[in-house]
């Protein structure tokens, strides 16, 4: 028999005006009667990722916010800096849900049978606005969780997992052999380690303090730099020559770090080069910005040769170049190790309402390693 009840739920909101504000809320919304090829889940655990920060937040000066409304029902607003609109002005005045994934209980379910079989399974998803109590998802941005895995466990299967997959398939595909990871502690960056480890891929993770250095030396990571110690280029060097690392994916995004990266990778060939060339190595260093951490400009010194590239890279349309049967052997190795290689932790378990208020928000926003929160919309 099939099941089509839909309950309305909240759903968190994102809204920039036109007066140069961000403002944001939570909303009660009907949930839609699923399509034949589509389920309606009861979102239980969906973690704020540093992407969901980004849409949540935008450029809003934080500092300055304030909070009215009631305790279950915030209003957030916040000024944006007049230089920052334009970088705004194609979402002013569309008021946007939030958050990439999530999991929970599929509690309704279309009338195709591959629908109803999911009904009362736990599974995670993605497909945005999941900071919500409830979701209605097609069937392709579901994943089955396996048995006895409960939705926090589940809540980060797509994000983290299939980027960290992504870079090392990115590296495979592009002809290289290792890797460079920034931002290397986050919970990313310890997934990357564990795969690394597994499949016997050299990996130079670069951190920004002791106490980072040593929370990858507890995972068993063997090249570690200290972008605080001053050795740091020396040691940089040395973990490129060891590694013959060309990749890097690099989370700062913005000042010196990806040009150093470059540098120490020119330096590392240079040192095994048998001749001499005024125009560097041949080899090609590839420096992939995937994240913002550092929203100053980007620094780049040139001193690494010709044979250098910088770009972005970003999770979906990396998915869509590779197709669907790549994308689901990634997916089902994620839900395969979803307790071990791909485990996530988080700092706070908060409810919707508790994610407007400015303490939690100020925490969150710093994006500090250990610091990772988790919605539960049904707290």
């Amino acid at each position: 028999m099939v099941d089509n009840r839909t309950p309305a739920g909240l759903q968190l909101r994102s809204l920039i005006t036109a007066d140069a504000a961000l403002q944001l809320s939570l909303i009660e919304l009907e949930t839609p009667l699923p399509a034949p090829d589509e389920v309606v889940i009861r979102v239980l655990a969906s973690p704020i990722n540093p992407s969901d920060i980004g849409l949540l937040l935008g450029a809003a000066d934080m500092r300055r916010a304030v909070a009215t409304g009631s305790a279950a029902r915030p209003i957030v607003t916040a000024p944006i800096p007049e230089h920052h609109m334009g970088g705004m002005a194609g979402r002013v005045g569309m008021s946007l849900p939030v958050g990439n994934e999530g999991a929970g209980v599929v509690v309704a379910a279309g009338s195709a049978p591959a629908a109803q079989a999911l009904l009362g399974r736990t599974v995670a998803a993605i497909g945005g606005a999941m900071y919500a109590q409830y979701r209605c998802l097609q069937l392709d941005q579901c994943l089955v969780l396996p048995e006895h895995t409960t939705p926090a466990q589940g809540a980060s299967c797509f994000v983290n997992p299939l980027t960290a997959l992504g870079m090392v398939e990115t590296m495979r595909r592009e002809g290289h052999s290792a890797l460079v990871h920034t931002a290397a502690a986050s919970n990313l960056g310890q997934m990357l380690n564990r795969i690394c480890l597994q499949d016997a891929v050299p990996l130079v993770n670069i951190v920004r303090t002791p106490a980072q250095v040593a929370v990858l030396r507890g995972l068993g990571a063997t090249h570690i730099c200290d972008m605080s110690a001053p050795t740091f280029m020396a040691d940089l060097t040395e973990a490129l020559a060891l590694t013959g690392a060309t990749l890097a994916f690099d989370a700062t995004g913005g000042g010196k770090l990806a040009g150093q990266i470059l540098t120490g990778m020119e330096a590392a060939l240079n040192g095994q080069a048998k001749t001499y060339s005024r125009y560097g190595s041949t080899t090609h260093k590839q420096v992939y910005l995937y994240g913002g951490l550092d929203p100053s400009p980007l620094e780049i010194n040139r001193t690494f040769g010709m044979a250098w590239g910088v770009g972005g890279w970003l999770l979906f349309p990396f998915l869509a170049r590779i197709g669907g049967t790549a994308s689901a052997a990634l997916k089902a190795r994620v839900a395969a190790e979803i307790k071990t290689t791909f485990v996530s932790h988080y700092s706070q378990e908060i409810a919707l309402h508790e994610a407007l208020q400015l303490d939690v928000i100020a925490a969150y926003a710093a994006r500090a390693t250990g610091t990772k929160y988790l919605i539960n919309p049904t707290r």
